[in-house]
């Protein structure tokens, strides 16, 4: 009788696999984890980075898809170069130009999205402890990014023109920070845009000691009121690594977003491409050429200021109407999102739960400060909703924190 051999069982353990210890340190989006929450059945929600879906112009990318394929045909599909289509960097780079920023194609570099333009900032320039500047708060996907690095933080606080500017060259002085970061235009999470005698005087003392700034931009075209600014990059020029995207201006599925760096810092920024994706999407990059080469996009952004400022408008007579005295909130004159401040001895983060049981949602915000320091503050983001959601949701939240008010 043959003897039967038996494979002893192997129990296999990945969560016991030896990961690298900064990547276990790492924590979960808030966001999306607030986002699974809010997706429940009747819960109005605040909390996304999301654009209004309703705005999508699906109809004219359709056409420009077809367009696509019938005129590059399997170009269209196949591994395309790392710094992006060219018929794609050209249309960006003329329209930077018109928008005050002479740019050339060669300034141009496609990514998978703003938060890979994000990360390949961090890939070039930071080691492990190394300093950057930011706001106090600051966006808290570019905080994952940098996180990633094993980045520190020298954070610069705010007021009502954005970057107090002033303390950033005794920051410089004291941590030699690799670059600063900042979104100058309607601030995420605040709102809050930099003024522009802050940009002349931030360009001028990056300048000085020859430090990057890395201008976070993805909705500077979302303006609805006030005066038109130049840009961080308009004045600074090769001082100034600009992140641009079509997530917020056309449609985040697309996740197609551009660097407009110095021409003698592509080399870097090509290569740490390279090591992350190889190149963007190759055809959704020929859908965002032929939808701009149709002289569609211009038309698209004012629909959506129309469509935000008018929710905007809405949310902030709701908050007036009916928030209780003692909170305050920021008026921004463009892009998502507006910031809440409650008393010092209120936490959103605690209230979150109970907002959720009233089926209203929002984005706590101590996540958004580098040093998580913060519990009095949320973030509101009135495009996503409808008016009607919009206003029942204020109501709720209202009742939430009337509730809640210290005695």
């Amino acid at each position: 009788m043959s003897k039967v051999h038996t494979t002893p069982e192997i129990k296999i353990m990945p969560e016991k696999w030896n990961y690298a210890p900064h990547v276990l340190r790492l924590e979960n989006s808030i966001i999306r984890e607030i986002l699974k929450i809010s997706s429940k059945p009747g819960v109005i929600s605040f909390a996304g980075g999301l654009p209004a879906p309703e705005m999508f112009p699906l109809e004219d990318l359709k056409q420009s898809a077809v367009e696509m394929i019938d005129e590059f045909g399997s170009d269209s599909m196949q591994y395309s170069l790392s710094m992006g289509i060219s018929h794609l960097r050209k249309v960006v780079a003329e329209r930077e130009t018109r928008l005050g920023s002479p740019t050339k194609m060669e300034n141009i570099l496609i990514t998978t999205g703003s938060q890979q333009g994000i990360d390949l900032c961090a890939r070039a320039f930071i080691d492990p402890g190394d300093y950057i500047i930011t706001e106090y708060p600051t966006y808290v996907g570019a905080l994952q990014a940098f996180n990633f690095y094993q980045t520190r933080y020298a954070s610069v606080e705010m007021d009502e023109n954005g970057m107090i500017v002033e303390q950033v060259e005794k920051a410089i002085k004291k941590y030699k920070p690799k670059f600063i970061y900042t979104v100058s235009n309607f601030q995420n999470p605040t709102g809050i845009t930099m003024s522009e005698e802050r940009r002349r005087t931030l360009v001028e003392i990056a300048s000085k000691y020859n430090i990057p700034i890395v201008d976070d931009n993805p909705y500077g075209e979302i303006r609805f009121t006030g005066k038109a600014m130049p840009s961080l990059k308009d004045i600074g020029g090769e001082a100034v690594i600009s992140l641009g995207t079509f997530s917020k201006i056309l449609a985040p599925g697309l996740r197609i977003a551009w660097i407009n760096a110095s021409e003698k810092a592509m080399p870097i920024f090509e290569r740490v491409k390279q090591c992350a994706d190889l190149n963007a999407n190759t055809f959704t990059q020929y859908m965002i050429y032929g939808y701009m080469r149709n002289g569609k996009l211009d038309g698209h952004i004012e629909t959506i200021k129309n469509n935000y400022a008018t929710k905007k408008d809405l949310m902030l007579r709701e908050m007036a109407n009916n928030f209780p005295k003692g909170i305050s909130w920021t008026k921004p004159e463009g892009g998502l999102f507006l910031w809440v401040t409650l008393p010092s001895d209120m936490s959103a983060k605690k209230l979150f739960d109970k907002a959720i049981e009233q089926k209203v949602a929002y984005v706590y915000g101590k996540p958004f400060y580098p040093d998580g320091n913060s519990e009095n503050t949320m973030r509101l983001n009135y495009c996503t909703a409808s008016m009607e959601m919009i206003s029942e949701g204020i109501k709720r939240l209202a009742k939430l924190l009337r509730d809640n008010m210290p005695r």
